[in-house]
């Protein structure tokens, strides 16, 4: 029987040794790696090839959601199930909208990430209850409102949110540029867009979206 691959992403060593006992005991799954970053996240989808990749979604350096992107670019063979403690509507919207197969709570039960990992290699997608209740219920409102679903305009891009990270982890415009391989004046024009789309005029502010939107977790923000 062929196992399926499984990539667990997750800067919390503790969940991820947890996460590799839980899953490893199951005959059909095998976990072929772990990152703690959402770049070295991507890195390693691209080498291993992994069936399912377990996200987490506030990471450093690149969160859950951007490395989400990537890792279904270069790798569209790729399942990515989203595991975390992040349950705004929002964020789940725009996970699922990157292609994500699956987005659960981290309090789910250990039967429900099993199941997951399997139906989305089938090419099936899975949503804790809780998730998928509010999901439910967002369309049907949606459906009777007359309301289309089409993301808001002031939603940030890829690189827009890339850069929101880097500048909540503290990063100075010169190591964001050095980090993703653009010039600072181009840095400094991601910034200014970013502010302008959240309304958002200081550092501090837009670390406290950041944190609110579990782009980057409340101790990387501290930082500042």
């Amino acid at each position: 029987m062929e196992k399926i691959r499984v990539l667990l992403a997750d800067d919390h060593t503790v969940v991820r040794q947890g996460l590799r006992v839980l899953l490893q005991a199951e005959p059909d799954i095998s976990v072929v790696g772990e990152a703690d970053t959402g770049r070295l996240a991507v890195q390693m989808a691209r080498r291993l090839l992994p069936d399912v990749v377990i996200m987490d979604i506030a990471m450093p350096s690149l969160n859950g959601l951007e490395a989400t992107r990537q890792i279904l670019k270069d790798v569209p063979s790729a399942r990515v199930l989203a595991l975390s403690s992040y349950s705004d509507e929002e964020y789940v919207q725009q996970f699922t909208e990157a292609g994500a197969a699956g987005y659960l709570l981290k309090q789910t039960a250990a039967t429900d990430l099993i199941k997951a990992v399997r139906e989305a290699r089938k090419g099936c997608a899975f949503f804790s209850p809780a998730i998928s209740r509010r999901l439910l219920n967002h369309y049907r409102e949606a459906f009777v409102k007359g309301v289309p679903l089409r993301p808001r305009k002031d939603l940030l891009t890829s690189r827009e949110t890339e850069v929101l990270q880097l500048i909540a982890e503290g990063h100075p415009n010169k190591q964001i540029a050095a980090e993703l391989g653009i010039s600072i004046k181009t840095v400094e024009k991601h910034r200014q867009q970013v502010m302008n789309k959240l309304n958002l005029h200081e550092t501090a502010g837009l670390t406290r979206y950041a944190i609110s939107k579990g782009i980057v977790e409340t101790n990387a923000g501290l930082r500042l």
